[in-house]
């Protein structure tokens, strides 16, 4: 019986044939690549239990790949990534960036061993969620992913809930693939039920036949006959006039419609999925959404969690927003400083999704910087006008000039949160004046350089 199918990419031929002799006798089918490039058209045609690459290659780089990889939104085997080079900084990023391990050179191989073996146990369910991921990787999001499958072209409808940017669409796009079972490309059509003129309303839902209307100079098919064959989602379905949820719902019962002008029904087959971020129970009961449409679309009711509810989304997705960016831009993705991710977390986001995609957006365009601070994606709440005393160091940095810049960054930003107060900020980070001050004078952290506070005894004074 052969074994799980694992990659090695090892430019290296002493280390590659020692990896490969020890891999072939734990019962592991491997395939050797001495470079990348090779490897990456390797793992695309394979189905590779784990991928195990050395970080320096001669054409490019391990870490590189497997960025370039998950920027071109292939869904990848774990990563294990091992060098003699390693720097806490570098190894921490490529981790939250979905690597499983980060090994330094020379390492314990029957602990290699072992890790790899773990990975391989669950391949199958480990792809599957993979693939899934595209929610989060929140419970929340993945409660949601597992769930899909069960409901995907099996429920006569369902009915998105949650607050607006959280991703409703999203799900609703994966619910219709997931409803795929053919290699046929079936239509997916989503109508913005608010963005409908009510004056059009019908013509757009129903179609119409030429010479129906002034204007109406050839046949057009509507919204419900277009997703024929394939899902229609009715994005704010709560937005729908009353009129139009009656003439909607016959439609919907019967799967026929009939075009504007036109004497004959056209049948229409499409799986139904609805959203909105209104409470259409309480719309119903003040008569301002028909009930019968209500349990219609209701059969079957998922909701979206807000970004505030699912703090572990927030990272996850800023990464998937970033590499968007780099590709878009043709230029290295940025990386967020632990200040930055932790400003992430803290934040409420009341915009969700949407406005994080938006903020990201804005700071990849207009950022210099290589490493994005908490004032590149917060300058408004946070109020820094100032840039910070010297430039961050680098990812080859030594331990000891990382901790000390990332311990000034961190009293900078506490000092602007607490608006200068040395005891608040002392407290706050559990340290005396004393400590705070001289901490500051080792950092040359300077009152000119914090935002103007009018004179107080508790504030920094020049």
């Amino acid at each position: 019986m052969i074994g799980p199918h694992i990659c090695l990419i090892e430019d290296d031929p002493i280390m590659g044939e020692s990896l490969v002799e020890r891999f072939q006798l734990e019962g592991f089918k491997v395939d050797w690549h001495f470079g990348a490039y090779a490897a990456r058209a390797a793992i695309l045609a394979n189905d590779y239990a784990v991928v195990l690459s050395d970080v320096r290659l001669a054409d490019l780089d391990g870490d590189a790949l497997y960025m370039q990889m998950l920027q071109d939104g292939h869904s990848l085997p774990p990563f294990i990534l091992m060098t003699a080079y390693a720097t806490v900084e570098r190894a921490v990023d490529m981790l939250k960036l979905g690597v499983r391990d980060y090994i330094t050179k020379p390492f314990d191989l029957p602990r290699l061993v072992q890790t790899i073996r773990e990975l391989t146990v669950n391949h199958e369910v480990n792809t599957h969620l993979s693939d899934e991921n595209i929610l989060g990787v929140s419970t929340a999001a993945q409660e949601l992913a597992q769930l899909v499958p069960r409901i995907a072209g099996r429920a006569s409808s369902v009915l998105i809930t949650g607050e607006s940017g959280v991703g409703k669409e999203v799900l609703a796009r994966l619910i219709h693939r997931k409803a795929d079972s053919t290699s046929i490309e079936r239509p997916f059509v989503a109508v913005n039920c608010g963005a409908v003129a009510p004056t059009l309303a019908e013509a757009e839902f129903f179609g119409f036949e030429r010479g129906a209307f002034t204007g109406a100079d050839k046949q057009k098919r509507g919204y419900l006959e277009q997703a024929n064959g394939g899902t229609l989602f009715l994005d704010e379905v709560g937005e729908l006039s009353l009129p139009l949820q009656a003439t909607l719902l016959r439609s919907i019962q019967e799967k026929r419609i009939r075009r504007l002008g036109g004497e004959q029904d056209v049948a229409t087959q499409f799986d139904l999925v609805c959203a909105t971020n209104r409470d259409l129970e309480s719309m119903v009961k003040e008569r301002l959404f028909r009930e019968d449409l209500y349990y219609r679309i209701n059969v079957v009711t998922l909701h979206v969690k807000p970004l505030r509810e699912r703090p572990e989304d927030v990272y996850w997705l800023a990464q998937r927003f970033i590499s968007a960016m780099a590709q878009r831009l043709n230029e290295p993705p940025k990386s967020l400083h632990p200040l930055t991710q932790l400003r992430l977390q803290e934040y409420s986001w009341p915009g969700n999704i949407r406005e994080l995609h938006n903020r990201i957006e804005h700071a990849c365009l207009v950022s210099p910087n290589a490493v994005l601070l908490p004032n590149d994606i917060f300058a408004s709440d946070w109020q820094r006008t100032v840039p910070l005393n010297t430039a961050f160091p680098g990812e080859d940095a030594a331990l000891n000039i990382y901790q000390d810049a990332c311990e000034r960054l961190y009293i900078e930003e506490m000092l602007i949160r607490f608006q200068g107060h040395i005891t608040e900020t002392a407290n706050a980070l559990k340290i005396s004046r004393k400590n705070l001050w001289e901490k500051m004078k080792r950092h040359n952290i300077e009152a000119a350089r914090l935002p103007k506070q009018s004179a107080q005894d508790e504030r920094v004074s020049g």
